[in-house]
């Protein structure tokens, strides 16, 4: 996956506050792959949002990272503090009936995977106007949808 830099909340009005909903793909670079600009934007200023969804996806990723020798005992234990520091100091979107129904009809750059559909759909259903969320991804083809529904992504 190729990462790009992107300008932070791009196309949000001025002084508008910032909404970054942060999708998988870039928490786990910011927790595996030591990824500096993932890292900065899950820790920019601002609304921070996630689904449910992406601490599971997070916690599974830091498991088997650990059981393939990625990462020592230790490199887990302080992974998993690090995904619970962020869950506490992020708004959790659960994984609900509504967010599974959207995520079962198109979306504007198709074909996509189911979890990327979850996480598309929870940004949807968040209820702010695209172009004040930002969504914080490193996975292109959530990245595309994201664009192609009006929002700025990072």
């Amino acid at each position: 996956m190729a990462s790009r830099k992107r300008r932070r909340g791009a196309g949000a009005p001025v002084g508008a506050p910032a909404t970054c909903y942060i999708e998988s793909s870039a928490l786990l670079a910011a927790f595996l792959e030591a990824d500096a600009d993932a890292q900065q934007a899950i820790r920019a200023r601002g609304r921070r949002m996630t689904s449910g969804l992406t601490l599971a996806e997070a916690h599974r990723a830091v498991l088997r990272a650990r059981l393939t020798g990625r990462l020592t005992a230790d490199q887990e234990r302080s992974a998993v503090r690090g995904l619970r520091t962020f869950a506490r100091r992020c708004e959790l979107v659960a994984v609900s009936d509504d967010v599974l129904a959207r995520a079962g009809r198109p979306f504007p750059v198709e074909p996509i995977r189911t979890l990327d559909a979850i996480h598309l759909a929870s940004v949807e259903l968040l209820g702010e106007p695209p172009q004040l969320v930002t969504v914080v991804t490193r996975d292109d083809r959530v990245a595309d949808n994201a664009r192609a529904l009006g929002h700025a992504v990072a």
